[in-house]
């Protein structure tokens, strides 16, 4: 998994792990990556812990990126945030933020996300919802800084304005 543009899509869904239904978000993101000439991958894991276990293993793997999906939310079992969060030298909440605005103009319930964005190691690590909408208005936001922080995070120079 080794590269430049190596990403691994994690989607979080007990339910889609134990193939009570398919996944929908995961191929929708690695698809987004793969027109955007990124290498992806899809691994469904259930909630909790195994989240956690799915990130660490993409890092470590090389993935420059690893988007999650699902499990942001306020139910007893959404702990993305958390697995996520341990994981990070530092968090970006700016696009967090970013990510539940944008989503809140077409549903108040994109304020319930708990997702957030940060660097494991040489990784961009970030939590998107796991509805097919909230990931639509979540690539809308990475489509605008995903290339440029990507960059950042190998130590490429800041974009000079003006």
């Amino acid at each position: 998994m080794s590269g430049e543009r190596a990403a691994r899509v994690v989607v979080a869904s007990s339910r889609a792990a134990a193939g009570v239904y398919d996944d929908t978000t995961g191929p929708v993101i690695a698809e987004w990556l793969e027109q955007r000439g990124w290498s992806a991958s899809v691994e469904v894991v259930p909630d909790g812990a195994q989240v956690g276990e799915a990130i660490r293993g993409a890092v470590e793997a090389g993935a420059r990126l690893v988007i999650t999906t699902g499990g942001t939310g306020a139910s007893p079992t959404d702990r993305t945030p958390e697995q996520t969060r341990a994981l990070l030298d530092f968090e970006v909440p700016g696009i967090a933020e970013e990510l539940r605005r944008r989503g809140a103009a077409h549903t108040p319930l994109a304020l319930l996300s708990r997702g957030v964005v940060g660097v494991s190691g040489a990784a961009v690590v970030v939590n998107l919802p796991g509805s097919r909408g909230g990931v639509r208005d979540g690539l809308e936001v990475l489509g605008e800084v995903l290339d440029h922080l990507v960059d950042q995070v190998a130590g490429g120079d800041h974009v000079r304005i003006g």
